[in-house]
């Protein structure tokens, strides 16, 4: 048998002393970007040269215990389904929090329950976590994440969460209004797709319970339909449109509306003749949409004001006020 291969050595920051020839406070204070030291630009270019000609990476772990907290902003990683919308917006705030020292990580686990949750987070010792999906948490949860050392929760939720800042965003006042449109157009038989695809039950379910108690103070009934984003369980779904019978159908989002309206036109069902379109994001694509797909669109805080609100929770405690998500009705020729 041969022999095991053996780990290269790991690189350090004396490694990186010694070849540039200075201090290892001085490459700490470069490659942390440490303001309160002046190093002179010659001495800066020597470490960065050094760092990058041995690879060397700095320690993360080591340089929050220097610092006292983490440079870490946990986000549940439940939003990266959440559609183009959300994608671009949280892309934009990765950026943003950066500009103020700041890693964005997504976390993918699943848990039973929200205090499971934010024992796992708080594991990874983030400085802050924004949840996109607030209304998930509790008060015990972030309870659990104060006493780990996070300084900040930042909760997108239609209630306020005990000890989290709480910016409103109200996913049945979305799926309200898309019923409420669809009733002013004439539909009284209405469907509200529900995506199978991992997490977006948790926005789906309060946009079809919205429909829902608008259509119970009228003659309206509300059908959940549940539909994955492929082109086989769209055309499944149009194929038995006549049998289901609905008038109107708030889809979810622009991307579930414009799957349903194409398979929909491939089965022989007209939109909005036969059937009422509503999305929801207002993307690019709605407005290309044959027929053009009417949308709720959701006026977001944009990330900038996103990312100082959070770096003033962190820094000081109390952030400034952030306006919360407000949906608007786009009417277009799919209703």
């Amino acid at each position: 048998m041969g022999k095991k291969p053996t780990a290269p050595a790991v690189v350090t920051s004396a490694d990186v002393a010694r070849l540039a020839g200075v201090s290892r406070a001085t490459v700490s204070f470069v490659l942390n970007n440490t303001q309160a030291h002046r190093v002179s630009e010659s001495t800066r270019a020597r470490v960065l040269e050094a760092a990058q000609q041995l690879g060397y990476v700095p320690h993360a772990a080591a340089r929050s215990l220097r610092a006292g907290r983490s440079n870490l902003v946990l986000m549940p990683a439940s939003v990266s389904a959440a559609g183009q919308l959300v994608a671009s917006w949280v892309d934009d705030l990765e950026s943003e929090l950066e500009r103020h020292g700041y890693v964005l990580v997504l976390h993918a686990g699943r848990f039973p329950d929200p205090v499971s949750a934010a024992r796992a987070w708080a594991e990874l010792r983030p400085v802050a976590v924004v949840a996109l999906d607030g209304d998930g948490l509790s008060g015990q949860a972030v309870d659990v994440l104060t006493r780990a050392g996070v300084r900040g929760v930042l909760a997108f939720a239609s209630r306020e969460v005990q000890g989290a800042y709480t910016i409103d965003l109200d996913q049945e006042r979305i799926g309200a209004m898309a019923a409420l449109h669809l009733l002013s157009r004439g539909c009284r038989s209405l469907g509200v797709i529900m995506p199978r695809e991992r997490g977006l039950a948790t926005f789906a379910r309060p946009r079809l319970a919205g429909a829902e108690g608008v259509a119970a103070r009228s003659t309206a009934t509300v059908s959940a339909l549940e539909l994955s984003f492929t082109h086989e369980s769209a055309a499944e779904l149009a194929g038995n449109w006549r049998e289901v019978g609905l008038d109107g159908v708030f889809a979810y989002n622009d991307e579930y509306a414009a799957l349903l309206m194409h398979a929909l036109r491939a089965a022989g069902v007209s939109v909005p003749g036969d059937v009422a379109i509503v999305g929801c994001d207002d993307l690019v694509l709605s407005a290309l949409q044959e027929p053009p797909l009417t949308s709720v669109r959701l006026d977001l805080p944009t990330p900038a004001q996103v990312a100082a609100a959070l770096h003033d929770l962190v820094e000081r405690g109390v952030p400034p006020q952030v306006r919360g998500v407000e949906p608007v009705l786009v009417h277009r020729r799919s209703s």
